[in-house]
């Protein structure tokens, strides 16, 4: 068999959907949360194939034999270790705010932490976690700095005295010190503070501007009750994305999501540096190390049309590569982009993809399947919509 039946993982964080990903698969909702369907051979929920005695995690496959998987440059340079991982994430409530680490960061401070057993256990292993999302749903998010000048404005009309110094930082365009200085809120005075940011935000007239960051100020302080990152949200870019459109997290780029359905491709690393919005510990003094304050003028990545049909966004990382292929009546079954090891997630309609001989397999809406790099030229024949995750040649 050259390309494989992938079934994937579903991790059930508590601000998962109960029915986005049932949805998109034609099934019942879920009696619980439905966060993320993982496609890959993450370690921590790798996905399964069909193998001689039964399911074959993807992992193993891979590590039986990876220069047939994988193909000799991906394991030249990134080992015996699918460098990517696809998600369908879902979420019905927002997620912590969060960074990654760059890869040569990664790789030190994972070894420091090994070697020292009484280190603060920040990171899970030692690589980088650029990601990428396409809405496959209307989809908000925060994503990187906007104009500190901007952020200045909407502190500024809050009209509370103990946020002056922030809001000074910020006509500075000292957006360090101001993250920071939110950050290390005295705890204390923290549920305060929240408290009367919330009322203030709901004072501000409308016409005043920057209406939507005051309304989720209010929102994530009420779910966030004494959290310093309901501040720090108000210092990014707001994203609405219309189905199609795609925003990109390099590494330190400070992001959150906050609701909707969408496919998400980002190196292979479970490491995640969180700066409020959440219940879990938070490390300022590591989490300030990693971050890039800088202002994100375009948080969209925007697409480029290889051929009819075939859409791709270019990120500068050499771990993947995404496309999307549309399949219409008219047009005939398609030779799929990519090389190396590809994961095919279907997002509409009833797609078959195979290799030219042998079965096809049949990918359906929130279905996937997986071609090894010694498989041959991939065909998809069909009407719908799916996604294609590579290894850049």
């Amino acid at each position: 068999m050259t390309v494989y039946p992938l079934h994937g993982a579903i991790r059930t964080y508590a601000w998962g959907s109960r029915t986005a990903i049932a949805e998109l698969q034609g099934r019942p909702a879920s009696e619980g949360p439905e966060a993320e369907l993982w496609l890959g051979a993450h370690p921590g929920d790798p996905s399964t194939v069909p193998g001689p005695d039964g399911p074959l995690a993807l992992n193993a496959l891979i590590s039986g034999d990876p220069a047939g998987q994988l193909g000799a440059p991906v394991v030249e340079r990134f080992g015996d270790r699918l460098p990517y991982l696809m998600k369908v994430l879902a979420a019905a409530g927002p997620l912590s705010l969060q960074a990654h680490p760059d890869a040569e960061y990664a790789k030190s401070a994972f070894a420091r932490q090994e070697e020292d057993p009484a280190a603060p256990k920040n990171y899970t292993d030692g690589h980088h976690k650029p990601e990428m999302l396409v809405a496959l749903t209307p989809f908000e998010a925060l994503c990187g700095f906007r104009s500190p000048q901007v952020s200045a404005e909407v502190l500024g009309e809050l009209n509370l005295p103990q946020l002056a110094p922030v809001v000074t930082a910020l006509r500075d365009g000292n957006l360090e010190t101001a993250v920071r200085t939110l950050l290390s809120w005295p705890e204390s005075e923290r549920d305060d503070l929240i408290k009367q940011v919330s009322s203030a935000a709901q004072q501000v007239p409308e016409d005043h501007g920057h209406t939507p960051s005051f309304v989720l100020a209010v929102d994530l302080a009420a779910n966030y009750p004494g959290d310093p990152g309901v501040l720090v949200a108000l210092l990014l870019n707001l994203v609405w994305l219309q189905p199609g459109q795609a925003i990109w997290m390099p590494a330190g780029n400070l992001h959150a999501y906050l609701g909707g359905l969408g496919v998400e491709l980002m190196a292979s690393s479970d490491n995640v540096l969180r700066g409020g919005l959440t219940p879990k510990r938070v490390d300022v003094d590591e989490l300030l190390r990693v971050l890039r304050f800088e202002v994100l003028d375009d948080p969209l990545l925007h697409p480029t049309e290889l051929a009819p049909g075939v859409t791709s966004w270019k990120v500068p990382v050499p771990d993947f590569e995404l496309y999307r292929v549309t399949l219409t009546e008219d047009r005939p079954p398609a030779q799929l982009p990519g090389s190396g090891p590809r994961v095919i997630l279907g997002a509409s309609g009833d797609i078959h993809v195979g290799e030219g001989h042998g079965t096809p397999v049949e990918v359906r809406p929130g279905e996937a399947a997986y071609a090894p790099a010694s498989a041959g030229p991939l065909t998809a024949a069909g009407v719908g919509v799916l996604f294609v995750a590579s290894v850049p040649a």
